[in-house]
């Protein structure tokens, strides 16, 4: 099914387009930003809260983040790679040094949101297999090197698209999707590995 992005269907707007109209009103009037923060504030908190061991972490460097991203703003260029993207690099470099300076180890990734956690109206046996195969999945992905880990995290619990992750790690749109598709493989194939 072909869709005509010329015209968007319903009044439907793009949120790319969104996000430019609000950061050049942002850029314009600081009080503007408010908009951006509450699209985004729930998706950087939850990225950073894999990344962190204690939730007041990863709510207090969230705030951090959309600190420097007000600061940094009038820098920021519409034409250039897309808000989220720039907003989640200055989340994962906010992260690395917050590491860095507590100097604190590897990160579980078990600190899923609660809100992604799976419906509690489930029968008893399907709750336990869906818990089992969590388990799996968060086994299988503490596995991963933290760079395939990252590339993940950004694109799931951040909900970014492809070019977006693209911008938060430095990388183009094509590279971040091969990348993303390697890692998905990767994931894939080492799920799929007996347990030990």
């Amino acid at each position: 099914m072909h869709t005509d992005t010329a015209m968007p269907w319903r009044g439907a707007v793009d949120p790319l387009d969104d996000d430019v109209a609000l950061v050049r009103a942002a850029q314009q009037d600081r009080a503007a930003f408010a908009p951006l923060y509450r699209r985004y504030r729930h998706r950087v908190y939850a990225y950073l809260y894999t990344r962190l061991p204690h939730a007041e972490d990863a709510a207090d460097l969230t705030q951090q983040v959309f600190v420097q991203a007000l600061v940094a703003l009038p820098r920021y260029r519409p034409d250039g790679p897309p808000f989220a993207g720039w907003l989640f690099r200055i989340a994962r470099n906010a992260v690395v040094d917050h590491q860095r300076r507590q100097r604190r180890g590897a990160v579980t990734l078990e600190r899923v949101p609660e809100d992604l956690h799976p419906p509690a109206d489930q029968d008893m046996e399907a709750q336990v297999v869906q818990q089992e195969a969590l388990a799996h999945l968060h086994a299988t992905l503490g596995k991963l090197d933290p760079a395939t880990r990252d590339l993940l995290l950004l694109r799931f619990l951040g909900q970014l698209t492809t070019a977006e992750v693209g911008a938060a790690i430095g990388t183009s749109p094509a590279a971040a999707r091969k990348r993303l598709q390697r890692a998905l493989q990767t994931l894939k194939e080492q799920y799929h590995e007996p347990l030990d």
